[in-house]
């Protein structure tokens, strides 16, 4: 057979989202082998269909892929160098109104904004840094602070310096190579995400696994 003694490495990412109800193994994985022919063909198996319109998500078993591929060439060896499942989501190709992006941007910068305002002046009121540095200033000049010196100026330019340098990120520009704070937390975020609908699949019996014959993903939301 064409595909005896073919080695067949595969990688699949662990969320992956598709725009077309009919998903291929081309779709979720990235495949290599020396046999460009069988690695065509792999590419075009297909492995899940969505019946209904609208965002849907299933998640996929790693066995499931390897059965589909065995089925078609049994006697390729198959080498996974990715994840063991993968959850796929699917969701009509429509693109939202200009001004609809525009109304969520400035809803979320103004609430961050206004948040972000409001936790220092918090803090300040909390621990009274108006009366401290009155009482730093008058004990280092022997005067009475007017409530507008060089303590107020410097701490006002060290919050925002700390806020640039701990967020690492300024518009578009970053001061290193390094993913923000924000960045990581978001990816932390991502991954229980992921960790929690792969678990709950597999308790609900709702993954797609070797020996289940329905691969719709219409009912797995």
């Amino acid at each position: 057979m064409a595909s005896e003694n073919k080695i067949l490495y595969i990688k699949g990412s662990r969320d992956v989202e598709v725009t077309k109800p009919d998903v291929t193994l081309g779709d979720l994985l990235s495949m290599e082998s020396t046999d460009k022919l069988m690695l065509a063909k792999v590419r075009t198996l297909k492995i899940v269909r969505f019946k209904k319109s609208g965002r849907q998500r299933c998640v996929v078993s790693l066995l499931k892929i390897i059965a589909c591929i065995h089925g078609e060439f049994p006697q390729v060896d198959i080498q996974n160098l990715g994840e063991t499942d993968i959850i796929v989501t699917y969701e009509d190709q429509k693109t939202p109104a200009f001004a609809w992006h525009i109304i969520k941007t400035v809803f979320v910068a103004a609430v961050t904004f206004f948040g972000a305002a409001f936790s220092i002046m918090a803090f300040n009121n909390d621990v009274d840094v108006t009366k401290l540095f009155g009482q730093i200033y008058e004990l280092m000049t022997g005067q009475e602070t007017n409530g507008y010196t060089v303590l107020e100026i410097a701490y006002s330019v060290g919050v925002t310096a700390g806020i640039l340098i701990f967020f690492n990120h300024f518009g578009k520009k970053r001061f290193t190579v390094d993913p923000t704070p924000m960045e990581i937390q978001m990816r932390l975020y991502e991954n229980d995400i992921q960790t929690t609908l792969i678990e709950n699949s597999e308790r609900r019996g709702e993954e797609i696994d070797v020996g289940t014959t329905d691969t719709s993903g219409s009912n797995r939301n």
